[in-house]
């Protein structure tokens, strides 16, 4: 029988967990929990071993990988972004298994665009399930902070029937399974991903600005690294751990507190500048999972919708440019 206590402090980490508070989960170094996946000497540990340099220069990107897949969870990286000249850049906090369902992968997206200089940068996120890509869920923000300046908390929580992006303990975009969205909503195991590369086919108003290799190396700085999920066996594709009370890696509920919610709302309005469920040219009636909201949509015809640069998909053969038979190795500065 669980005491009081116990199940006091139960109560206080999954109430920590939905509402996008990292700070009572530990926060491990690289080596625990990641490995390199490319890009070799672009790829820099710290002497700390929790703080990882990636950069991208004229020969290469660089990313690692998570050592483990995961089945629902919270994770969390605190980013710091390349500063100055960064169109065409694209740095990536995200999660997917592509590398073992290549037909139908699911996916959950961080992607930061970078921008002309005196331009901001902008986050996109984006939602795949079962190698749905020609179902692209996109949102894309301004973040109201110059990201290069200092680190700031992305993080992904991920439940059986709902998903939430939040920055800085503040959740942005929140989606909740439908039946209707049957296979679309992710439910398969998934790594989790950081990597820098040249997106310049598309990511800077739609591949009109490239990278410049005259500003490089671009650095992109992740810390405070969470991974707080289920492990689940790569072979049988069962999980490692129990979801009981005492287990180290309670699964989430995903309640959002009303005074989440309400700067949720309040950035959204400020920030948000696309959003797929109001893009009547992708999709005459909206996707099921989508809540209309009429005032949002007005606000939202002032800006173009998003150029992709063709079939989303391609950039997964940039993204993940080794598997994990073929990771490269990182160094220690």
């Amino acid at each position: 029988m669980v005491d009081s206590s116990l199940l006091l402090l139960l109560v206080f980490c999954v109430l920590g967990l939905a509402s996008g508070s990292s700070k009572d989960l530990p926060i491990i170094s690289f080596d625990e929990g990641y490995s390199p996946l490319f890009g070799d000497s672009n790829l820099a540990i710290l002497k700390d071993g929790k703080t990882v340099h990636m950069s991208l220069d004229e020969r290469t990107g660089s990313g690692f990988i998570s050592q483990d897949l995961y089945l629902h969870g919270f994770f969390s990286a605190s980013i710091k972004l390349p500063a100055d000249y960064t169109a065409g850049v694209v740095v990536a906090f995200y999660m997917s298994n592509a590398d073992m369902f290549e037909a139908n992968h699911d996916e959950l997206d961080f992607e930061f665009l970078g921008n002309i200089r005196g331009k901001e940068w902008r986050v996109q996120t984006n939602v795949y399930g079962n190698g749905s890509t020609n179902m692209g869920r996109e949102e894309r923000f301004h973040l109201g902070f110059d990201p290069s300046e200092d680190f700031h908390q992305y993080s992904i929580l991920w439940t059986d029937n709902q998903i939430i992006f939040y920055v800085d303990n503040v959740p942005i975009r929140e989606i909740k399974r439908t039946e209707a969205m049957g296979g679309d909503f992710p439910s398969k195991p998934m790594s989790i991903y950081a990597t820098i590369w040249d997106g310049s086919e598309w990511a800077t108003n739609g591949g009109r600005y490239r990278v410049n290799y005259k500003y490089a190396p671009y650095v992109a700085e992740f810390s405070d690294l969470v991974l707080h999920g289920c492990a689940v066996d790569p072979i049988e594709q069962t999980p490692k751990c129990d979801n009981g009370p005492t287990s180290k890696a309670i699964i989430p509920t995903g309640i959002i507190m009303p005074e989440q919610r309400s700067k949720m709302e309040k950035f959204r309005k400020t920030l948000m500048t696309y959003s797929y469920c109001y893009d009547r040219v992708r999709y005459t009636t909206p996707p099921s999972e989508c809540v209309v909201n009429a005032q949002e949509a007005e606000r939202l015809r002032r800006f173009d919708p998003v150029t992709f640069g063709g079939r989303h998909h391609h950039r997964h053969a940039k993204r993940h440019q080794r598997n994990r038979s073929t990771q490269g190795e990182a160094t220690t500065i």
